[in-house]
């Protein structure tokens, strides 16, 4: 149990190192080649700080863990938008400005609408993962479609000047990205033995560890991301971290796990775990698309986000404690 403890820990650290080193190197290749700013955040940037996520999920669903892999996924998207946007927002109050996010956060909508329909049943097939990875390459497509026709963006100016400040060689930066991903695989697979030895110690499911101690840990990048990112007075990234992260996390990350390994799980995960996302996605769109004016998240609206990720994870912790002998 000690190892298992001591693997998670150090993994996670050596998954979120690994991820940003990732995020660099291909970014500032594809900069290097004259990629528009505005694509390189939206699908480079979106796709490297869901890395971890996307090879926890893999390995876990090649390995018979669905509760790990969809609580991985799931999980990150109500801490991305509870915990992350929330602390982001305490430290400094987010103003929604780019066009971009604007024609995302409904598509975000709709996409979470989607992943709930599908999970009315308690599973995934590996039909339903199908459908969700091409609906994936569909609005990537689109992605790239509206960045190469965008020309100027408050998203696309703040990118621009994040990777003029953080320009490298085209040899360091193919360097971090293959010493990145090679990294991501060998931590990603340790953290879930490690994950899987702490849940059946404990005698609770691998979902709830999935949902709590490997979705923050996964989160630690788009955390790390959106703080700077609005410290800096660059609200766009910040909320697009996000916006973009849950995308690909619904999408993706429970698309390619699911196409590995159909995803069966209990009624709660729908009931409690789906419906807490989706209730966040909406309140993130309500006040962050601002049909009144320019939208935005405030301090009250951080602090009311925070607050509900605290009491998600209490509720999580007291089923916990009342069912010690589960075992998922």
């Amino acid at each position: 149990m000690t190892l298992a403890f001591v693997a998670v820990v150090l993994c996670l650290v050596l998954l979120v190192w690994s991820a940003d080193r990732f995020v660099e190197g291909a970014a500032s290749i594809a900069h290097h080649y004259g990629t528009p700013p505005l694509l390189i955040g939206m699908v480079i940037v979106g796709f490297g700080t869901s890395a971890p996520e996307i090879m926890v999920s893999i390995l876990a669903a090649s390995q018979g863990n669905p509760g790990i892999a969809l609580g991985n996924a799931y999980g990150s998207n109500i801490t991305n938008i509870a915990l992350v946007l929330g602390a982001t927002a305490l430290i400094s109050p987010i103003a929604v400005q780019s066009q971009v996010l604007h024609k995302e956060l409904p598509i975000l909508m709709g996409v979470t609408a989607l992943a709930a329909w599908q999970l009315w049943d308690g599973e995934i097939t590996r039909l339903e993962a199908v459908g969700l990875l091409a609906l994936f390459v569909v609005l990537m497509s689109w992605a790239i479609w509206e960045g190469l026709k965008t020309k100027a963006d408050t998203l696309g100016q703040d990118i621009e000047q994040e990777l003029e400040a953080r320009a490298m060689p085209v040899g360091r930066a193919v360097f971090w990205l293959v010493v990145g991903l090679a990294l991501l695989v060998v931590s990603s697979r340790i953290l879930v033995w490690g994950a899987v030895e702490i849940a059946h110690g404990f005698g609770v499911s691998d979902l709830i560890i999935g949902l709590t101690v490997i979705a923050v840990g996964t989160s630690l990048p788009e955390l790390a991301a959106s703080i700077i990112a609005a410290r800096k007075g660059e609200h766009d990234i910040a909320l697009g971290n996000i916006i973009g992260s849950n995308l690909f996390n619904t999408l993706a990350v429970v698309g390619i796990a699911g196409t590995i390994h159909p995803l069966a799980v209990g009624p709660e995960v729908f009931t409690r775990d789906m419906m807490v996302m989706a209730s966040l996605t909406l309140a993130l769109f309500l006040i962050g698309y601002g049909f009144r004016g320019r939208g935005g998240i405030n301090r009250v609206a951080g602090a009311l986000l925070l607050a509900s990720y605290l009491g998600y994870t209490a509720y999580l912790v007291r089923e916990v404690l009342l069912a010690p002998a589960v075992v998922g």
